[in-house]
């Protein structure tokens, strides 16, 4: 059943009470949870703010690596939020969103940091049941995935490819629960991934989501480094990668 409330009548909404005119966003747009990307560009002088992003909360930057162009909006963290900027995002022109989120440590693959292209996504959150019927796991697009193959070879940083645990409420991962989805073979805890699947799914959008393991809860100290530039430098690479095989594809 169609929702009354659309992305499309709330940019016109927006748009009208700001004197916006109608504009399109870049065909790949990422979402940065953490904000780290967003100020490491800014400072940089990479990415400027875009005038036409009419979205009521958040702001929309463009930065270019190489060829390509990248909308990007920091600080959506949750599912909740996540959900409702990629549904503007799509409504404005986006053609693939990627998530990167920063996860905890569920497996322990490797000292972070490190990477995980999500496969699937415990649903342990609210938001992807209002998009998908009731399950355990909200599925990234097989065929999306699989045009990955083979992307991340070479980069620095490894990016691994599994299942995460997506929660509304990191401050109640207690030390049982995180054991029990240890034991479950998932390797990292995040916010968002389950939702943006969900919505993928019901909407027929293309979506990938990243977790940037850097942390094990804060059970010790000297964690969440993300190493050199706050991640940032990593993050890109297998963004843009990312990006460039969803590109190579559609041609």
């Amino acid at each position: 059943m169609a929702s009354a409330f659309t992305p499309e009548g709330l940019l016109r909404e927006a748009r009208r009470q700001k004197g916006i005119a109608p504009a399109s966003v870049p065909a790949v747009c990422m979402l940065d949870p953490d904000g780290d990307i967003v100020r490491q560009l800014t400072r940089a002088g990479r990415a400027r703010r875009d005038a036409g992003w009419a979205c009521y909360h958040t702001e929309l930057y463009r930065f270019a690596d190489g060829a390509l162009e990248v909308g990007l909006i920091g600080c959506a963290v949750g599912a909740p939020f996540a959900v409702l900027i990629a549904e503007q995002l799509f409504a404005s022109g986006c053609r693939l969103l990627i998530s990167m989120t920063s996860a905890g440590q569920l497996a322990p693959l490797r000292p972070p940091p490190y990477f995980v292209l999500i496969d699937k996504a415990l649903r342990d959150e609210g938001t992807s049941y209002h998009y998908q019927p009731p399950g355990e796991f909200s599925h990234a697009d097989e065929g999306l995935i699989a045009r990955m193959d083979g992307a991340f070879a070479g980069l620095r940083v490894p990016v691994e490819r599994g299942a995460t645990w997506t929660t509304d409420a990191p401050f109640r991962e207690t030390a049982e629960t995180i054991a029990a989805m240890g034991r479950e073979g998932l390797l990292a805890v995040e916010m968002e991934a389950a939702a943006l699947y969900a919505f993928a799914a019901a909407r027929g959008k293309p979506v990938l989501c990243f977790a940037h393991v850097t942390n094990q809860m804060a059970q010790s100290e000297g964690d969440f480094e993300k190493g050199e530039a706050d991640g940032t430098i990593d993050a890109l690479a297998v963004i843009g990668a990312a990006a460039r095989a969803w590109l190579a594809s559609e041609r």
